[in-house]
C-alpha cells in the first residue's frame, strides 16, 4: 500500500530570496496556484530580499518542520553564498530537507545607454578601453560571479555595485548609473524587448531555446564560459517524509505539463523537475563547482 499524501493543516508559505519581479518571484507566483491545486490548500508567495538571499534562507531553516514554509531558492543560497560569505548563519545542506528542481533560469548579458557596443566582441573592446571604469549591477550569485568571471576570461577590469534586489539594479542601469549586468530573462526582457536594454549573450554554455537568436558568450568568443543557475524548492531539516514524499512528487508533475512549460518559457525558465534526491545530489555537486568559480574569478569572500 503507498503512503497516504499529506495535506496542509493551513496555507502554506513560499518564500523566495528575493524581490518581486525577480525572475524567482515569476516561477513562483506562477506555480502557487497549480500547486495550491494540487495539495488543496493556499499557497501564499513571499518575498522576503536581501544579504543575497540570507535572510529568506535563515527564516525558513528557522521554521517549524511541518511543510507549511518552503523555499523556492537557486544556486545563489544554497550553492554561491557558502564561498562568497565568510559567515553564513545557515548550512544548504544541513539545514534544509530537498523536495524538488524545478529547472533552469536563462540570464542574460545586458547593457544599458552607457554602452554603445551590440555585441560581445564591441562591449570588450569598449570595457578593455575604459582602464577599469566599467561598473557592473549585481543582485545574485550570477550577477557577480557571471560578471567577475567574464572580465577574467575576457581581459578586463570592472567594479561590481551590488544591488538588494534586481528591479532596483534595472532601474540604475536603464538609467546610466552604472553600465552592464547579468541578469535573467524574466526581469529583464521587457527592458529589451522595448530598447531600453541590449541583450548581446546568454550566460550557459550553449545558446537557449527562450533566446534562440542570442549566441552563448562561449560561442561569441570567450571560451569556456559557463555560468548557469538552478532553481528549487526546500523546506527545513527534518521535514516529515509524508510531506516530502507529497511535494516531491507534486512539484515536478506540474513543471513536466506542457502547458506549464509553456507558461514558464514566457517568463525566461526552463522548467524540467525532479525529486528529492536529484535536487540532494544536485547541491552537493554545485557547492564546490561554484567555490571553484569563485576562486577562479579572483572574488573575495565578504
Amino acid at each position: 500500500m503507498g503512503q497516504v499524501p499529506w495535506r496542509p493543516g493551513r496555507p502554506v508559505t513560499l518564500v523566495v530570496p528575493f524581490a518581486a519581479g525577480s525572475g524567482t518571484d515569476g516561477v513562483g507566483r506562477n506555480l502557487a496556484p497549480l500547486l495550491a491545486e494540487a495539495i488543496g490548500a493556499t499557497v501564499l508567495v513571499e518575498n522576503r530580499a536581501g544579504a543575497n538571499g540570507t535572510i529568506a534562507a535563515v527564516a525558513v531553516a528557522r521554521a517549524p518542520a511541518d511543510g507549511h514554509t518552503l523555499f523556492l531558492t537557486t544556486n545563489t543560497t544554497h550553492s554561491a553564498n557558502p564561498a562568497l560569505m565568510r559567515r553564513l548563519d545557515y548550512d544548504p545542506q544541513r539545514d534544509f530537507t530537498p523536495i524538488a528542481r524545478l529547472g533552469t533560469p536563462i540570464f542574460l548579458l545586458v547593457v544599458g545607454p552607457t554602452v554603445a557596443a551590440r555585441d560581445v566582441a564591441g562591449f570588450i573592446a569598449w570595457a578593455r578601453g575604459r582602464d577599469g571604469q566599467l561598473n557592473y549591477a549585481s543582485a545574485n550569485a550570477i550577477g557577480v560571479v557571471g560578471m567577475a568571471t567574464l572580465a577574467r576570461l575576457a581581459g578586463f577590469n570592472a567594479t561590481n555595485v551590488p544591488y538588494r534586489s534586481a528591479p532596483q539594479a534595472l532601474t540604475d542601469l536603464i538609467g546610466g548609473r552604472v553600465d552592464a549586468m547579468m541578469i535573467d530573462i524574466t526581469a529583464s526582457i521587457g527592458h529589451v524587448r522595448d530598447g531600453r536594454l541590449h541583450a548581446l549573450a546568454v550566460t550557459t554554455r550553449d545558446r537557449s531555446a527562450l533566446m534562440p537568436d542570442l549566441p552563448s558568450l562561449h560561442e561569441a568568443g570567450v571560451t569556456g564560459f559557463d555560468v548557469s543557475a538552478w532553481m528549487g524548492v526546500f523546506g527545513p531539516a527534518a521535514l516529515p517524509t509524508d510531506v516530502v514524499a507529497t511535494l516531491g512528487a507534486a512539484l515536478p508533475a506540474i513543471v513536466a505539463r506542457p502547458e506549464v512549460q509553456a507558461r514558464l518559457a514566457t517568463v525566461g525558465f526552463e522548467a524540467g523537475g525532479a525529486g528529492p534526491q536529484a535536487l540532494g545530489a544536485l547541491v552537493a555537486s554545485e557547492l564546490p563547482r561554484w567555490a571553484a568559480l569563485v576562486r577562479a574569478a579572483g572574488i573575495e569572500p565578504e
